[in-house]
């Protein structure tokens, strides 16, 4: 018997993370909430990818905002 994961990023792409951040903030209050050029200069979810793949503590941002934001959710 296989055990689901409580990990809320278990399953989730980071592409898929993005897009449900942007769908509940918008690019604007995303720039506001994780202060990085991605989300601040000229967004896309092209550029976004590519600057957090290579940039881990600005990944671990984001993924604490969708923890954040999937736990207020489930409320």
């Amino acid at each position: 018997m296989a055990e689901s994961s409580k990990d809320p990023l278990h399953g989730k792409t980071l592409e898929m993370i993005i897009n449900h951040l942007v769908q509940n903030y918008g690019w604007d209050h995303l720039g506001t909430k994780i202060n990085i050029r991605c989300f601040n200069e000229d967004p896309s979810l092209k550029s976004s990818l590519t600057f957090l793949r290579k940039t881990p503590w600005a990944r671990k941002k984001v993924e604490e905002l969708y923890v954040t934001l999937i736990e207020s959710q489930q409320k």
